[in-house]
């Protein structure tokens, strides 16, 4: 069947041209094809893909989210990084007629959900308005709202434990949101159950796809970053209680300075990868 274009027929050299057309500028097949890297090489990149400087993120957000966490429930007996804990207590709080817990749980999730978009919202914002990086931008606004916190928890107002609550949710929300990707995998620095779901799934599923029994598997860094996350946010949460149980309000100025030497880190890390002018 002959080929017609712009209502002319096509002769068999000029359909041979027609397909051909879509095709011009790709390497033929008798083209050499690139060489694939070496095995080690390929393993070089994995290993290599997650940076200390990441790493070192992940693990310092995470000891925040513990600490965070362990210590607004100790204090408000609300979680302030945990939406199903909330949604649970919440529910307790309801067949209770306890409708003062029953707010401060449904605030807690409401304000840990809103941190998310808005820390999108901050990374959109144009140069102008915003100079300094998104995760110093974030991180700031986070260490202003536990100050608030404090003080709102300080002052024995009315008040002052939703509002501790509001501040401390918005603020482990705003760092979910700005910090959700670390060596090319997904992770949460505030709660934990998808990620150790995700990681006890994938070594299963490894484990079990291996044909030869018995043979050795490269180490996945990935995986020990995971592993790394879960024990820091549990040692943050250790260090929480410990510190609220000590000194009662003022020990929520832990996870502040934590986060102020994430910004002095983060800043020089920044500098040093400037070009030299």
């Amino acid at each position: 069947m002959a080929m017609v274009m712009d209502g002319w027929p096509l002769t068999k050299s000029r359909q041979d041209q027609a397909l051909a057309a879509p095709l011009r500028g790709l390497p033929s097949a008798a083209h050499e094809q690139p060489a694939l890297p070496p095995a080690s090489a390929v393993g070089a990149v994995a290993s290599s893909d997650i940076g200390q400087p990441d790493k070192w993120l992940s693990f310092g957000f995470a000891f925040v989210g513990g600490y965070g966490d362990a210590a607004g429930f100790l204090l408000a007996k609300t979680f302030t990084g945990h939406v199903t804990g909330n949604l649970v207590l919440a529910a307790i709080a309801i067949a209770a007629h306890d409708w003062r817990h029953t707010f401060a749980h449904f605030s807690a999730v409401t304000c840990f959900l809103a941190g998310i978009p808005l820390s999108v919202w901050i990374a959109r914002l144009p140069a102008a308005w915003s100079p300094w990086p998104l995760l110093t931008t974030v991180v700031g606004i986070e260490v202003i709202l536990i100050m608030v916190a404090y003080l709102a928890l300080a002052s024995h107002a009315t008040a002052g434990v939703e509002i501790f609550v509001i501040c401390l949710s918005l603020a482990l929300g705003l760092q979910n949101g700005a910090f959700r990707r670390t060596g090319g995998i997904s992770v949460h620095t505030n709660y934990l159950t998808g990620m150790i779901t995700g990681l006890i799934a994938g070594k299963v599923e490894k484990f079990a796809s291996q044909v030869t029994p018995g043979r050795a598997t490269p180490r996945d860094p990935k995986s020990g970053l995971l592993f790394g996350i879960w024990a820091v946010f549990v040692l943050g949460a250790v260090t929480g209680a410990m510190a609220v149980l000590h000194f009662k309000e003022p020990a929520i100025f832990g996870a502040g300075l934590i986060l102020l030497a994430i910004i002095v880190r983060n800043s020089v890390t920044v500098l040093r990868a400037r070009p030299a002018r």
